[in-house]
């Protein structure tokens, strides 16, 4: 099984995949190698990486996972475990959702930061009764960052990624566990499993996996947790690689 990330891994910078790449994931499934991305978005990952290409798929970092429409793997939480935060992020001016079912519920205008969202509910927090795949606060600021962490509820943690933004999850809404579930499901074995990543979101996923690539883009952190890199995403590194050391 072959696992990649999207942004900085997969997709270039203009959020598109490469010929190259498209032709590297259609060869290996031909030969019978399952692939699946595993990224930190939800419903909008379609909008870059169409699901018809992959034979699995990992939203919100590991929250929710699904082959087809079956759902494999879910991590969510109540809206109460994070509603202190969510109103205090709020009441601090800072821009903040939680996500469900491709829905973005928020305090802001979300297409006018991610234009390639399309849903969206402005709301208020305080009201909300659901449960969420991700909390996200644009974490611009170390007062943002400091106010995540004072918050922080039980059973959940946070990731600051390297485009400002910090993501609390479920504790196990992580992109390893999710990994490990597909596996199980398709009887593939921890070692015949290559996973491509680029930020910090992506280390747990490189050092569960049998390989872990990073990217020749990725954070020094990431790199630590890989074993090998590969050229960058702009470079065709993932097709490259899959190239020389799976299809060869």
């Amino acid at each position: 099984m072959i696992v990649t990330d999207l942004d900085g891994t997969l997709l270039r910078e203009d959020k598109t995949i490469s010929e190259r790449s498209l032709h590297a994931i259609m060869s290996c499934r031909a030969k019978g190698i399952k692939v699946i991305f595993a990224t930190g978005r939800g419903g909008s990952a379609d909008a870059f990486a169409p699901i018809e290409l992959f034979d699995g798929y990992i939203f919100m970092n590991g929250a929710i996972a699904y082959i087809g429409d079956k759902l494999i793997y879910s991590k969510l939480m109540q809206i109460e475990k994070v509603r202190d935060l969510l109103v205090a992020a709020n009441d601090a001016g800072i821009n903040t959702s939680v996500e469900r079912n491709g829905i973005h519920y928020a305090n802001f205008n979300v297409t006018k930061k991610w234009p390639w969202i399309p849903y969206y509910e402005e709301t208020d927090f305080r009201k909300l009764d659901i449960e969420v795949e991700k909390a996200s606060a644009i974490a611009e600021t170390p007062e943002v960052r400091e106010l995540v962490t004072k918050y922080m509820p039980d059973g959940a943690y946070a990731v600051f990624s390297r485009d400002d933004l910090a993501m609390v999850m479920h504790k196990d809404a992580v992109k390893s566990k999710a990994v490990a579930a597909m596996a199980e499901y398709w009887n593939i074995r921890r070692h015949e499993i290559v996973a491509f990543g680029d930020d910090i979101n992506d280390s747990d996923m490189l050092r569960y996996c049998g390989i872990g690539v990073a990217m020749e883009n990725a954070l020094d952190e990431v790199k630590t947790a890989a074993d090998c890199i590969c050229e960058s995403n702009d470079n065709d590194g993932f097709a490259k690689w899959i190239e020389e050391n799976v299809l060869a």
